[in-house]
């Protein structure tokens, strides 16, 4: 009788153990978050989407109203095509615009969407034309070293332009 009580014990520890990782497999996968409410498929062209991956999160105000379903890239235009899957408790007006934003300063990428102010609604297969594209911390700094560079070059040259001119004046 003390073993079967031992073994019932021992066998729910190992199964809340396996629950507990199944947990933090679909935590770290960002999969914990899955839903079974009806959607409706919008894309989004953008020139650069940096970091974003599929099953990203689509927040408005804060709220997470949907997530990356896709990303391919279109040849002819040579942008990134994202395909996000909005529930449809959250209809949104076909003028809203939509930007990748950063969570923190490193942190994931998602798409942030700013409702408009059009009467007709978005549905299944509409595009939101209103983008902007990923900052890339990269390009910030790289512009940022190029632009002290161009300062650092011109003020050299602004002052040996002055010294012939004040020498030439006596």
């Amino acid at each position: 009788m003390k073993k079967t009580a031992l073994d019932f014990w021992v066998g729910l520890f190992v199964v809340v153990g396996a629950a507990a990782l199944l947990f933090l497999a679909l935590k770290a996968g960002n999969m914990s978050s899955l839903s079974f409410q009806p959607t409706y498929a919008v894309k989004l062209n953008f020139d650069n989407i940096g970091s974003l991956k599929p099953r990203a999160p689509v927040k408005s105000a804060g709220v997470t109203v949907g997530r990356v379903s896709n990303i391919t890239f279109n040849t002819q235009s040579y942008q990134a095509v994202v395909t996000i899957a909005l529930d449809s408790q959250y209809p949104f007006p076909k003028d809203s615009s939509a930007q990748i934003l950063t969570a923190g300063l490193l942190g994931e990428q998602y798409i942030g969407l700013l409702p408009g102010t059009d009467t007709e609604m978005l549905k299944t297969g509409d595009s939101i034309t209103m983008t902007q594209s990923a900052v890339v911390l990269e390009n910030l700094i790289g512009q940022f070293l190029y632009n002290k560079a161009a300062d650092a070059g011109a003020s050299k040259g602004a002052a040996a332009a002055s010294v012939p001119a004040a020498s030439g004046a006596k």
